[in-house]
């Protein structure tokens, strides 16, 4: 049953969220592809913008938890790919760095994240990639405001 004023179809989220589900999965795949995972890419992005970064500095660039992130350095770290030094001023902390086999594998992500992101847009003038973003961030602006609101769902 319609309400009376909406508009006809499936709701607008409801299409955001399953288009954002699909391009997750598909990147993932194209990550696994290429030996890595997109928290594994995340790291390893961040480590090239700033190395020798601190685990907790790490975490909030990243943007997880300190003891997930833990556990995937310890495997990047059993995998060979980082180093962490321990901060000799302060032996609670640590900084962690890229070694050539991380570097590498960086490089690997970064070229199928950047063939994703191709693929992403092939089909799309720069008009049109410009005016998707601006409604993309509508979209966000629209759902905040409706957060504030309390409104109805997507």
């Amino acid at each position: 049953m319609q309400h009376h004023g909406s508009p006809p179809g499936r709701p607008i989220g409801l299409e955001v969220a399953t288009t954002a589900k699909a391009l997750t999965r598909a990147f993932n795949t194209a990550l696994a592809r290429a030996g890595g995972t997109q928290p594994i890419w995340l790291i390893l992005l961040s480590l090239k913008q700033q190395p020798r970064r601190s685990q907790l500095d790490l975490a909030r660039a990243v943007g997880i938890g300190n003891p997930t992130l833990t556990r995937h350095l310890d495997g990047l770290e059993r995998a060979g790919l980082i180093v962490r030094l321990r901060d000799p001023d302060d032996r609670r902390n640590s900084h962690v760095e890229l070694t050539d086999a991380g570097d590498e594998l960086f490089f690997r992500l970064r070229n199928t994240a950047v063939t994703f992101d191709s693929r992403l847009r092939s089909g799309f003038s720069q008009d049109e990639l410009d005016q998707l973003r601006g409604w993309l961030a509508l979209l966000v602006n629209n759902s905040s405001d409706a957060a504030r609101a309390g409104a109805g769902s997507c």
